[in-house]
Formats: structure tokens, sequence, C-alpha cells
């Protein structure tokens, strides 16, 4: 099935092409963002560009996903590891995020908070130390994660046919 709009007047894109360079912007984008996020946990600070470029990312692994389906319903058979290391980064994605969501918590606790108000009853000093230590352990769980899923996209791109 051929995309209207190509890059050139009269050129016009298949979805398996769309899907390669889906898939190739994909393994970028979480590439940088997992050395980028390692070198933020690394330095231990945080960075909004981090979390943009790991948004956009996961972003494009949906949508490569949806493209993969998009074949699938068009009769594009594809090997089962193909399919397998395709869908697995949004499974890993999944669990980073539940991780990510429960440091909080798992910081609290092993420090004998609480709650949070708890903590708000600190010198400022180390209540900077803890957020300091939740954000360094949600970018480190994050960068590992977008690390993964350049490893499983790589091995999708080595199964296609």
């Amino acid at each position: 099935m051929r995309l209207c709009g190509g890059l050139a007047a009269g050129s016009s894109l298949t979805v398996k092409e769309v899907h390669l360079v889906v898939g190739v912007l994909a393994i970028a984008l979480n590439a940088i963002a997992g050395l980028y996020g390692a070198w933020c946990w690394w330095r231990a600070r945080p960075s909004a560009w981090f979390w943009r470029i790991l948004r956009a990312g996961q972003a494009v692994v949906v949508v490569e996903v949806a493209l993969g389906g998009v074949l699938a319903l068009l009769g594009r058979k594809a090997s089962g590891l193909h399919v397998l290391y395709g869908v697995l980064p949004l499974l890993v994605s999944l669990l980073a995020e539940q991780l990510r969501i429960s440091i909080p918590q798992m910081v609290l606790d092993a420090r004998g908070f609480e709650s949070a108000q708890a903590v708000g009853e600190l010198p400022e000093e180390e209540q900077r130390g803890i957020v300091v230590t939740i954000l360094q352990r949600e970018i480190g769980v994050m960068a590992l994660a977008a690390i993964v899923v350049v490893v499983l996209l790589a091995r999708a791109a080595g199964t296609a046919g």
C-alpha cells in the first residue's frame, strides 16, 4: 500500500517504508534518552530534556507498533521473533513506569518516613537530598528501560523480513 504525499513530487512511501523509518527514529530517540539519562543519573542532575526525549521515544515506539499492526492487517507476515521483539518495548516501558511511580514511596519507607508531609518537617537541605535521591532513581530506571528498548528494537530490526 502506498501513502500519498511523499518526500518529493510524485513519490510516495509504502507502509513498510514508513515502518522502517519510524523504527530507526524509535531506536535513535531511545538511545539518546538512555545515554543522556545515564549521564544525568551519574551526575545526579534532573533534566527536563531527558524526560522530553524519553517521552518522544516512547510515543514513537507506540506509533511503530501501530504501523506493525497495520502491516499485519494488510496481510504482511512477520516472524514471531520480530513481533515479540517489536511489542516487548511497550511492556518494558509500562513496567518501568510502574517502578518509577513506586520509587518515592520506596525512598520514604527506606528512610522511615510515614508520608511526604513528614519530609516537609525536615530542614530544607535534607528535603533537597531526599528529592534528589528520588529523581536520580527515577531517571536511572527510565534510562535503563530506554536502553533495553533500544536492544529490543535492534533485535526486531534484525529479525525483519
